[in-house]
């Protein structure tokens, strides 16, 4: 569309005069397919298009002014800072007045404006999203959905004929693309895997509801839609026009995020933003919905990119490019299908300060791992908030049997369902390794042991140097601990990394 082509309104909103402020000339249109944004400089303000395409309808006056006060509603709760008021914008003789109330035509959404360096995907296509960025986000995310709003209205939309039924309007939606974007067998595994997950868990979307997981959540998580703007990250343009995609699983919302690292090859990056979240969160269980949720992202954003090739409107050149994104987008969620019949579990054992979380976070984000820590588990048990020192109750026998209890509980249940998971704490008796590996040769579940060491002074300069974190050892505790020797029958499972020598070329997995 030309700038003569565009509506009088739209026309206007491109002239400097019609703002009361000082504006960045000229200013600046950007146009999807449900709206125009207008960036002046120091604010951006936002108009939905007049459209209707179902899951979206915004025909009607009154229906944007609605969604105009739902989108600044609903994000005040991940980027307030940003988000600032709806105007109406009146038409008065041949010339359009925002903020006049006398006769409106349109509604506006103000906005501070933001670099687009401070979004994520900027951060990420310039190589400075960091994983201290993306552990950040995790923790962001994490008491976004802990606040998030639920009720039964809410949880109803858990329920698993709700849940299924956009995974079959996608299947319906796609099969055209059968021999053009995807092949016959992907199409038949995907949805044949989904089908079965539906058909066989429903306990797992039941005990979700009860668990109360199902929550307003933001609905479109990807990079587009987070940035790191004056020192915090915000999470902005959640879904405010559909119930059905903004009350879901919490794990859906982490889905999105993490397929969407995944189709740019940075896994090891979606691993850190997954591990440090369900870490915050405890909702370890949740993971058991993953596999479907990063599937039914991917199928998404492969559908979408689909639609391009009917579009007479493409050119050719554009449609082949949209052919081999959507051919990507429908082999991940493929593969994301494709979960083994069972994992295995890594068992880290040593003293406070010997390296085991260092050593799990790697072998997590280099294995697609799920890190386990036994910090975080034992303070999730007793009610004890993670960036909080717990006391002496905490650490009693009885606690310390509850935190390892529950630690096997976890890693089973996951690797049960092929996950690799990592169970991170000193395991220093013999009896608590014992446990592991009974339970792990009853269920065929493959199973190693990384002892990490390192000298006296090393492990008390570490624990004296620990600032942030989880773990509440501290280098008085040293003497206190001894690891039990492993009998025979471990050591063929033990492999020992001195942690001040290159540890990395000794995991094998």
């Amino acid at each position: 569309m030309t700038e003569l082509s565009l509506p009088p309104l739209i026309a206007q909103m491109l002239e400097p005069g019609f703002y009361p402020h000082p504006v960045k000339e000229p200013v600046e249109l950007i146009q999807t397919h449900v709206s125009y944004v207008f960036l002046t400089g120091e604010y951006a303000y936002k108009i939905k298009k007049a459209v209707n395409f179902g899951f979206l309808d915004f025909s009607s006056l009154e229906q944007r002014r609605h969604f105009c006060h739902e989108e600044v509603r609903l994000n005040q709760r991940g980027a307030g800072e940003i988000y600032l008021e709806i105007l109406p914008v009146s038409e008065v003789g041949d010339r359009f007045i925002l903020g006049d109330e006398s006769n409106p035509v349109e509604y506006v959404l103000k906005m501070h404006q933001f670099v687009e360096d401070d979004s994520f995907i900027s951060l990420f296509e310039q190589g400075k999203l960091t994983p201290e960025l993306i552990a950040e986000l995790g923790k962001i995310v994490a008491k976004f959905h802990q606040t998030a709003a639920t009720n039964d209205y809410i949880l109803s939309f858990g329920k698993v004929e709700n849940v299924r039924q956009a995974f079959d309007e996608n299947y319906q939606q796609t099969a055209g693309y059968i021999g053009r974007a995807q092949t016959d067998s992907q199409f038949t595994e995907t949805q044949a895997y989904t089908d079965n997950f539906f058909a066989t868990r429903t306990d797992l979307f039941e005990s979700r509801i009860a668990n109360q997981w199902i929550k307003e959540c933001h609905g479109d998580l990807h990079l587009r839609n987070i940035a790191f703007w004056k020192d915090q990250v915000l999470l902005f343009d959640c879904i405010e026009f559909n119930e059905p995609f903004r009350f879901v699983d919490v794990m859906y919302d982490i889905a999105f995020a993490v397929m969407d690292l995944d189709a740019r090859s940075r896994s090891d990056l979606g691993n850190i933003f997954l591990n440090t979240y369900v870490e915050q969160t405890g909702d370890w269980e949740g993971l058991q919905l993953l596999p479907l949720y990063l599937s039914r992202q991917a199928y998404v954003r492969a559908k979408v990119t689909s639609f391009l090739l009917d579009d007479p409107n493409i050119p050719a050149a554009d449609k082949e490019q949209a052919a081999k994104v959507a051919a990507n987008y429908y082999y991940l969620a493929w593969k994301y299908t494709q979960v083994p019949a069972v994992g295995k579990i890594i068992l880290m054992a040593g003293l406070s300060g010997s390296g085991k979380s260092t050593v799990g976070r790697y072998i997590a984000k280099t294995n697609q791992a799920i890190h386990l820590r036994s910090d975080a588990v034992r303070k999730h048990l007793g009610g004890v908030s993670l960036d909080q020192k717990g006391g002496a109750d905490l650490y009693t026998p009885e606690m310390t049997k509850k935190t390892y209890d529950r630690l096997l509980e976890l890693g089973l249940l996951l690797a049960s369902q092929g996950f690799t998971v990592i169970l991170d704490a000193k395991f220093d008796r013999q009896a608590l390794r014992a446990d592991v590996i009974t339970a792990t040769q009853e269920q065929n579940i493959p199973l190693h042991i990384y002892h990490c060491t390192a000298p006296l002074e090393v492990l008390v300069d570490r624990l004296n140097n620990r600032v942030g974190d989880v773990a509440d050892a501290t280098a008085d505790l040293l003497p206190q601990q001894q690891l039990e020797p492993f009998t025979p029958p471990e050591q063929s499972l033990v492999t020992i990394l001195d942690t001040t020598k290159d540890w990395k070329s000794a995991i094998i997995l």
